[in-house]
């Protein structure tokens, strides 16, 4: 069962890594004009918010696989 919860985590946080890092060049590309500099709040984007919570969850599977 352990091993299990370790791979759905694995796949979790590859997945919501990968995602975020999509949706942030995204975000990027669409607010970037021409020798403009980036804003500084990328992180905080609303678009972000649904990969920060699949890699918590992730994370919080991973805890239960190896703390049981």
């Amino acid at each position: 069962m352990q091993y299990a919860f370790s791979l759905v985590a694995a796949a979790l946080l590859v997945i919501g890594l990968a995602g975020n890092g999509y949706e942030m060049r995204k975000i990027r590309l669409s607010t970037v004009k021409d020798e403009e500099l980036t804003s500084k709040n990328i992180f905080l984007n609303k678009r972000n918010f649904k990969w920060y919570i699949i890699i918590g969850v992730s994370l919080a599977i991973w805890a239960i696989g190896v703390y049981t």
